[in-house]
């Protein structure tokens, strides 16, 4: 297949959907809180009944203002809602509340690094406010039917749209995290993938290298993980290439990826713009957004990922690396930029956070705001460290035990009896005992084989239980074995 791929360019292009995070609908007040009893989160408004007349919510306009100006796009001053015309059983209006002609973002673009085109502009082409269906849910039961929940209809999205820029699934995972990354800073989206918050179909096609003319194209739809993303994209790539090889035409439609088999399969043929005769909402005047508006939310935006990083490496000269893992979610850059703030040595702070705060976390599944040791309490390990009251073997005992116990690290010191010992006589002693208990190492060592310092660097720190100052300790042992 690799000699098949290579006379072919893969073309890709997102349309991704970000559920906001506003309490109430797009349109009327019902919560979209997650998980409650089906149908138990709703108002005329959002089962369509008849008469019931929409009403904008203000904080949909301004997440999606934000997620514009995060996105490099620029934001329309007039913009109007449309109605997307087709039949579902949960879209009970029968059409779908959307922007067509006129969106409120387009124009913008994302910076990504991809590993064989290196750093890629992706375009996009538009963002648009739009409202969610509701949810089909289907029984293997015999005579138990489909039911419809509309506690998601009406809530409300982002459908952000992309250029056909992307030349590989890589760069498609690329775009899709960076995008992730963006909304989850701004605090407009959840991004949790499993309950379908940040979705994506994917637009494929391919077409001889040197071709002008785009391929036909086949729709991934609704995929809700990078990795699934990535599966899907690899085998519609294959399975186009191998049907034009074969002398066949590829169709456009809408595909669906089964994560099963790691195979998609044909869903519907897909439809055009003109299929949904989309119409202005006569329920909803144009939207007017003035520069003071956009203004003030552009003066509210967080700073977002690249300034961070850079800031980052600046402020603190930390590696590129070690930047993109701090800054990779907003809570994680807060918490290393706070325990930064209150110790010098903001490479220190960015190990712990990097490692035993990280590892932790990760072992327990904790989102940041749950890490029982704050940057107050790590910083006063490292403060421990920096005095010698304890070593760095020891200080990860003081954490974990920190970690557990919520308790400070002076606390943990005096109360486990972990001070350093720094006394010279009493690491002379021991010094003393491993050796005389030793001989044949010893003297292996006195006659030229220096990796056996480590041995005895073990065997001592293993006698103080890791409390022996490990600089004296090796400065003790060589005098010692070479008889100075």
């Amino acid at each position: 297949m690799s000699d098949m791929r290579d006379k072919y360019e893969v073309v890709i292009g997102l349309e991704v959907h970000v559920q906001l995070t506003t309490k109430t609908k797009i349109f009327c007040g019902c919560s979209t809180q997650f998980g409650n009893q089906p149908n138990s989160q709703t108002c005329p408004v959002c089962l369509g009944l008849p008469g019931a007349l929409p009403v904008l919510n203000r904080q949909v306009v301004e997440n999606a203002i934000k997620a514009g100006l995060a996105t490099n796009c620029q934001i329309s001053p007039r913009s109007i809602f449309a109605r997307k015309n087709y039949f579902y059983p949960d879209l009970p209006k029968g059409y779908q509340i959307s922007q067509f002609e006129l969106p409120i973002c387009e124009h913008g673009h994302l910076d990504i690094e991809s590993d064989h085109r290196g750093a890629q502009k992706i375009g996009i082409t538009r963002i648009h406010m739009e409202e969610d269906a509701g949810k089909l849910l289907h029984s293997d039961d015999v005579g138990a039917g489909s039911r419809v929940d509309l506690n998601r209809a009406c809530t409300p999205l982002l459908e952000v749209v992309s250029e056909p820029d992307m030349r590989s699934s890589d760069e498609a995972i690329a775009y899709l995290k960076k995008l992730h990354q963006i909304v989850m800073y701004l605090g407009i989206c959840d991004g949790n993938l499993e309950e379908g918050s940040f979705r994506c179909d994917a637009n494929v096609s391919v077409r001889p290298w040197g071709q002008e003319e785009f391929g036909t194209r086949a729709e991934l739809k609704n995929i809700n993980s990078f990795r699934f993303i990535k599966e899907a994209i690899e085998y519609e790539i294959d399975r186009q290439i191998e049907l034009v090889e074969d002398g066949g035409t590829v169709v456009q439609e809408t595909r669906l990826f089964d994560s099963n088999t790691g195979l998609t399969r044909s869903m519907r043929g897909k439809e055009e713009a003109h299929d949904y005769r989309y119409f202005p909402d006569p329920d909803l005047v144009p939207l007017i957004i003035s520069d003071e508006w956009v203004s003030d939310v552009r003066d509210g935006l967080p700073e977002l990922p690249e300034a961070k990083k850079a800031r980052f490496i600046k402020q603190y000269s930390l590696p590129e690396r070690d930047t993109e893992i701090l800054t990779a979610e907003r809570a994680l850059a807060e918490y290393f930029d706070a325990c930064a703030q209150l110790h010098k040595d903001a490479k220190a702070c960015a190990n712990w956070v990097m490692g035993d705060v990280q590892r932790r976390r990760n072992d327990e599944g904790l989102s940041v705001a749950d890490i029982p040791v704050t940057p107050e309490l790590l910083v006063g390990i490292l403060k421990r460290i920096d005095d010698k009251t304890i070593s760095g073997k020891i200080a990860k005992t003081v954490f974990d035990e920190m970690w557990t116990t919520g308790k400070d690290a002076d606390t943990v010191i005096d109360e486990k009896g972990l001070k350093q010992v720094t006394d010279t006589g009493a690491i002379e002693k021991m010094v003393d005992d491993v050796i005389a208990a030793n001989p044949a190492q010893a003297q292996e060592f006195s006659e030229g084989k220096d990796k056996l310092l480590g041995f005895f660097v073990g065997q001592i720190m293993k006698a103080s239980k890791g409390k022996a100052n490990p600089g004296m300790v090796n400065e003790l042992l060589r005098k010692k074995l070479r008889g100075e």
